[in-house]
């Protein structure tokens, strides 16, 4: 009789429905952040020429390469280009394929092609969309690496254009 009623409980709705937000928050966040870009190809995949490659003519080739005195060695590829095309070419990608004779697949390098706009008192390069390559237009170009393998057979890469912005 002198019993205090005991109070009816009540489910916690707002404690329930902020929890259940936070937990389709938490699986939505890692949802995204375990997709994998569907962007580029595989890596040290070989792409197809671009079709406006058959208008650039890359000719004399030719290697060297630096080191520094932090034991870190640069290769540098440089050659000369010429646009027999109709079009102004505004940028070029490049693919360098460094062979071994190890009978392991080939490195495969992509970037883009700089053109050399200084030797002296260093050789300096820009992007070709600094200098883009009117019809009939040529220059020199520079390709840099940093991290050539060691099973390179040490002979001149095959370079192959993948990509050409044009105007």
């Amino acid at each position: 009789m002198f019993k205090e009623p005991t109070p009816a409980r009540n489910f916690p709705t707002t404690a329930v429905t902020i929890a259940a937000v936070a937990i389709a928050i938490l699986v939505s966040v890692l949802v995204l952040l375990g997709r994998r870009p569907e962007g580029g190809p595989p890596p040290n995949s070989l792409l197809p020429q671009a079709p406006y490659a058959s208008n650039l003519t890359l000719s004399h080739l030719q290697m060297s390469e630096s080191s520094s005195m932090s034991g870190g060695k640069q290769t540098y590829v440089e050659g000369h280009i010429v646009n027999h095309g109709p079009a102004t070419v505004t940028g070029i990608t490049v693919q360098v394929i460094f062979a071994n004779d190890v009978k392991m697949p080939p490195q495969i390098e992509t970037g883009p092609l700089n053109m050399i706009y200084m030797r002296d008192p260093y050789v300096d390069t820009r992007p070709v969309s600094a200098s883009p390559l009117a019809p009939g237009a040529e220059g020199d170009f520079r390709l840099i690496f940093d991290d050539v393998n060691e099973n390179w057979n040490q002979q001149l890469p095959q370079i192959h254009i993948t990509k050409v912005a044009t105007r």
